[in-house]
């Protein structure tokens, strides 16, 4: 009978751990403050959990709200990696909010704890967890950036804001900013503070969150001499996300970007 040797058996053994390990989308559930909650983590190929993965969190818009957990990776940033998965070397977790909700309270404090859960799966590097969104979920990335000041080593807002506009039903003021008598001043403060890098995108022409929102933080932040760019696009609706999420550069930018 012919014997294999202990170290190339210990070989065979990782390989299969590693063939056996889940890539892709991947669906999971957690419950939180008495609500179950569904969200979807992406693992690139190839990833076996032997080294540490950066690990993106993504708030959706308005209209991915819901209980079916899959809405949220439809539009966006989902779409993005099913195009160009080699620019995604990354764990991207995809929580999605309930009907009705937005990413305040219970819902902010769920998508990070479902970032938090994923890296612990998936062996996610702590020193290298990024925040974006899209318009609700834009308003969610500063909210969150707010909530959890040490926890990011980037942010990218996409058609996101401050302050609730008339044109917008959905979004609302984070209740962090309410007493600030410059809610926009307060905010990039703050995010300053924590010397968090921004890149900060938004559509010219839209018509549901106005881009002045977004060029006011970027003003904001520009006179404190933090790091942050903009990206305005002139022809632009309210879909600022796929021009920006199809910049090959935003994802180069951010992997690079660690927390000291």
């Amino acid at each position: 009978m012919r014997v294999i040797p202990l170290t190339a058996l210990l070989f065979i053994l990782s390989c299969r751990t590693a063939q056996m390990h889940d890539t892709g989308f991947l669906t999971r559930t957690l419950s939180f403050e008495g609500t179950t909650y569904r969200y979807v983590v992406y693992v690139p190929a190839g990833h076996d959990g032997r080294r540490k993965l950066p690990v993106l969190l993504f708030l959706h818009g308005a209209g991915e709200r819901g209980t079916d957990g899959m809405r949220q990776i439809e539009v966006g940033l989902g779409r993005a990696i099913r195009w160009n998965q080699e620019r995604f070397p990354m764990i991207v977790v995809f929580p999605q909010a309930p009907p009705d909700t937005r990413w305040l309270g219970n819902e902010s404090r769920f998508a990070v704890r479902a970032m938090e859960e994923a890296a612990a799966e998936f062996n996610g590097d702590r020193e290298r967890f990024y925040l974006t969104g899209i318009s609700l979920g834009g308003y969610g990335t500063w909210h969150l950036a707010l909530e959890n000041p040490e926890l990011f080593a980037a942010i990218a807002p996409v058609c996101g804001g401050i302050v609730k506009p008339e044109t917008a039903v959905n979004v609302r003021q984070s209740p962090l900013t309410m007493s600030a008598p410059d809610p926009y001043a307060f905010v990039a403060a703050r995010v300053h503070e924590q010397r968090v890098p921004i890149w900060i995108f938004h559509g010219a022409d839209d018509p549901v969150i106005p881009v002045d929102e977004s060029r006011r933080m970027a003003e904001e932040l520009r006179s404190r001499g933090a790091d942050v760019r903009y990206t305005e696009y002139p022809d632009a609706g309210h879909n600022a996300w796929d021009p920006a999420y199809g910049t090959a550069e935003l994802w180069t930018w951010m992997l690079d970007r660690r927390k000291p």
